[in-house]
C-alpha cells in the first residue's frame, strides 16, 4: 500500500482512538470555558456515534434572548485519530463560506483570535463551538420542496468550488472500495466463506468505475447529504453535519437526497436536477456514477464500523454485525449492485 494510501486510511479513522474515555463532564465545561463562555452547568450529551456532541447552557447577558436556542452552544469534540487539524480546519472553512454566500448552514464559532478550534488540554482532542439552531429533519421532501432544496444544493456546491480542500478525503473506487477492502482483508473481518466472493466483488467495481470517476470533476462537497443531515427551521431548509465532506463529484450530495431507485425516487431525482440547473450547470453524465456511490457506501460502512468495534458503542448499536446471515446479506447486494453495473443497459438515466 502507498503512503497516499495509508494516509487516507488514517485519516477515516484507522489509528487507534482513546474513545474519549478522558472526557469527562469538568473537561467539557472547561473546554467551552477556555473559548471565552461562562457554563450554568447544565450539559446534555446529543446522539453521534462517530464525535462526543453536547448541548451546553451558558449564561448570557439578555434576561430575554430572542429564542430559547441563544442560551446553548452545540459543542463538538472530534475522535482523535479520524481528522487532523488541518482537515478540520478544512471543514469550518467550507461552512464558512457557506455562511458568507448567504447559504443556509450551521458554521464554528469564529472567536476574537480567529480560531474556530481548540486543543482540549490534556486530552488529546479537538473541539468546535457551534450555535444552537432549531429545526428537524423531514422524513421524506415533498414535490413542493425537492425544487426547494434542489436549488439550495446548487448553491452550496457553487461555493464547494470556490476553493480547495486538498487534506481532505477524496471519495473514489480506491479509497472508498480497494482501501476498505484492504482493511477488512488486513484485519480479518470478513468471514473465510466469503472472502474470495467479496473481494472478487469489490475488486470488479472499482476497475469497471474508476475510469468513470476519473472522468468526473471533483470539488468540495458535503458528503453525506442524507435527509437526516437537512433541517427544516422557521427560516426554511438548512445544512448541518459537514464531518463527512469530502472531496468528490456533486452527484453524491444529490443520490443520497433521494435515496432509493424505484419509480418515485426516479421522478424525485428528474425534479431535483431540474432545480438544481435552474442554478448551476450539472454533467448529467455523472448519473451513473449513482450506483457505484451506493455500492461503495455500503463497503465503505461495513469498513466503519470495524474500524470502531472496539467502542463498546458499536457492539451495542450493530448487534447483527459480524454474524454469518450479516455477511451474506452484504455480499448478496453488492452481487446484485455489480451485475446491474455491469448490464448493458446501465445507465438507464443518462
Amino acid at each position: 500500500m502507498t503512503k497516499e494510501n495509508e494516509k487516507k486510511l488514517s485519516a477515516f479513522g484507522e489509528q487507534e482512538t482513546q474513545y474519549f474515555y478522558s472526557l469527562t463532564p469538568d473537561k467539557i465545561l472547561d473546554a467551552v470555558e477556555a473559548f471565552g463562555f461562562t457554563c450554568t452547568g447544565r450539559c446534555m450529551a446529543l446522539n453521534s456515534m462517530e464525535n462526543r456532541v453536547y448541548d451546553v447552557e451558558i449564561e448570557i447577558e439578555e434576561k430575554r434572548p430572542r429564542c430559547p436556542s441563544d442560551r446553548f452552544r452545540i459543542v463538538k469534540f472530534y475522535r482523535p485519530g479520524r481528522w487532523s487539524k488541518e482537515q478540520i480546519l478544512e471543514e469550518h472553512q467550507f461552512l464558512l463560506d457557506l455562511v458568507e454566500y448567504e447559504i443556509p448552514a450551521v458554521a464554528p464559532i469564529v472567536f476574537a483570535n480567529g480560531e474556530t478550534l481548540l486543543d482540549v488540554p490534556g486530552a488529546g482532542i479537538w473541539c468546535a463551538v457551534f450555535p444552537k439552531v432549531g429545526g428537524r429533519s423531514p422524513d421524506e421532501l415533498s414535490p413542493e420542496q425537492i425544487p426547494q432544496v434542489g436549488r439550495l444544493l446548487a448553491r452550496m456546491h457553487g461555493v464547494g468550488a470556490t476553493r480547495q480542500a486538498p487534506t481532505r478525503l477524496e471519495i473514489s473506487p480506491q479509497t472508498f472500495l480497494l482501501d476498505n477492502l484492504d482493511y477488512l482483508q488486513r484485519e480479518k473481518v470478513l468471514p473465510p466463506a466469503i472472502e474470495n466472493r467479496y473481494e472478487f466483488v469489490v475488486r470488479s467495481a472499482a476497475e469497471i468505475t474508476a475510469p468513470w470517476f476519473t472522468q468526473a470533476q471533483s470539488q468540495r462537497i458535503h458528503g453525506d447529504c442524507h435527509l437526516g443531515n437537512l433541517l427544516f427551521g422557521t427560516d426554511g431548509f438548512f445544512w448541518v453535519d459537514f464531518d463527512d465532506m469530502l472531496r468528490g463529484p456533486c452527484v453524491q450530495d444529490m443520490w443520497l437526497l433521494v435515496g432509493g431507485r424505484d419509480a418515485a425516487a426516479t421522478e424525485k431525482l428528474d425534479l431535483l436536477v431540474e432545480a438544481y440547473e435552474q442554478m448551476r450547470d450539472f454533467d448529467r453524465s455523472t448519473l451513473r456514477l449513482i450506483e457505484p456511490l451506493r455500492t461503495m457506501r455500503v463497503v465503505h460502512f461495513n469498513t466503519w464500523i470495524a474500524k470502531r468495534w472496539s467502542d463498546p458503542a458499536f457492539p451495542r448499536a450493530f448487534v447483527e454485525y459480524g454474524t454469518e446471515r450479516y455477511w451474506q446479506e452484504q455480499l448478496q447486494f453488492l452481487e446484485e449492485q455489480l451485475e446491474l453495473i455491469k448490464s448493458p443497459n446501465y445507465p438507464v438515466q443518462t
